[in-house]
C-alpha cells in the first residue's frame, strides 16, 4: 500500500516517492486521496495569504502553485487536447497532433483560458472558503481521472492503457468513491454535491468529446479531464 501511494504520488506530483508507473496505474483509487493531500497544502498557502493580500494576487499565487506542485503534468495534456480537438482530418490524425511535442495555437489560448479562469475563480472566495473550494475542487479533479478511466475505453496504445486496463476493476472505482465522498460530504455540504454533480457530469461530456474525436480516452484527455474539472468545481463553489 505504501508503494503504491508513494508511486500515485509521484505520479501526480513533483515530491520525490518510490514507485513505478504500473504502480500508479494499480493504484489509481487512492488519486482522490493525493488530491486531498495537494488540495490541503494548495488551500492551506490561498487561505493564510487571503489574510494580507489583494485577492487577485492571491488567485494568481495559488494558480502557480498548484501548477508547480503538480509538475504542469496535466495542464501540458490540456494543451494537447485542445490541439487534437481543433485539428482538421481524421481521428489518427487528432491523435498524431495530440502527440506533437509542440504546442499550436489552440492549446496556447486554451491555457490561458483556463488560467484565467483559475485565478478568476480563485480570487472570489477568502477565509475558510478559500480552502474548503480549493481542498474540494482538487479532490474532485483526481476523482474524475479515476471515473474517466473507470468507464471508459482507450483511443490507443500507450500510458493511459495501463490506467484504464487496471481501473476495469470496478472495486478500484468503489475505493476511489468513498475515498472522494468522505470529504465532500463532511466539507462540502449541498456546495459538495453540486461540485460532485458538475464533475460527474464535465468528465461524462468528455468521454463523449474524446469517443467521438480520438476514438476513446488518451493521458492527455484524463489529464484534462482533472484541469477541466478544478476549474468547474472552483466556479460552482463561488457561484452558489
Amino acid at each position: 500500500m505504501f508503494r503504491g501511494a508513494g508511486s500515485v504520488l509521484s505520479f501526480l506530483t513533483i515530491i520525490p516517492a518510490s514507485g513505478r508507473l504500473d504502480d500508479a496505474a494499480r493504484h489509481m483509487y487512492l488519486f482522490p486521496a493525493i488530491g486531498a493531500l495537494v488540495g490541503l497544502l494548495a488551500g492551506s498557502l490561498a487561505f493564510g495569504m487571503s489574510l494580507f493580500l489583494d485577492p487577485l494576487l492571491v488567485g494568481v499565487l495559488v494558480a502557480a502553485f498548484i501548477a508547480v506542485i503538480t509538475g504542469i503534468h496535466h495542464a501540458d495534456g490540456l494543451a494537447d487536447f485542445a490541439d487534437g480537438l481543433m485539428a482538421r482530418g481524421d481521428r489518427d490524425h487528432k491523435l498524431a497532433v495530440m502527440k506533437d511535442a509542440s504546442t499550436g495555437s489552440a492549446g496556447t489560448v486554451g491555457i490561458v483560458l483556463y488560467m484565467a479562469g483559475l485565478i478568476a475563480a480563485v480570487s472570489l472566495a477568502d477565509g475558510l472558503d478559500l480552502l474548503r473550494a480549493v481542498l474540494l475542487s482538487e479532490i474532485l479533479a483526481k476523482f474524475s481521472m479515476v471515473l474517466m478511466a473507470g468507464i471508459g475505453s482507450s483511443a490507443a496504445p500507450g500510458s493511459n492503457s495501463l490506467f484504464l486496463l487496471a481501473m476495469k476493476d470496478k472495486r478500484r472505482l468503489a475505493a476511489a468513491s468513498a475515498i472522494m465522498l468522505i470529504p465532500v460530504i463532511m466539507l462540502g455540504g449541498l456546495e459538495g454535491l453540486l461540485m460532485l454533480g458538475v464533475a460527474i457530469a464535465l468528465t461524462l461530456f468528455l468521454l463523449g468529446v474524446s469517443a467521438r474525436s480520438f476514438g476513446g480516452v488518451t493521458g492527455d484527455v484524463l489529464g484534462t479531464s482533472n484541469e477541466l474539472t478544478r476549474l468547474a468545481c472552483m466556479v460552482v463553489f463561488v457561484s452558489v
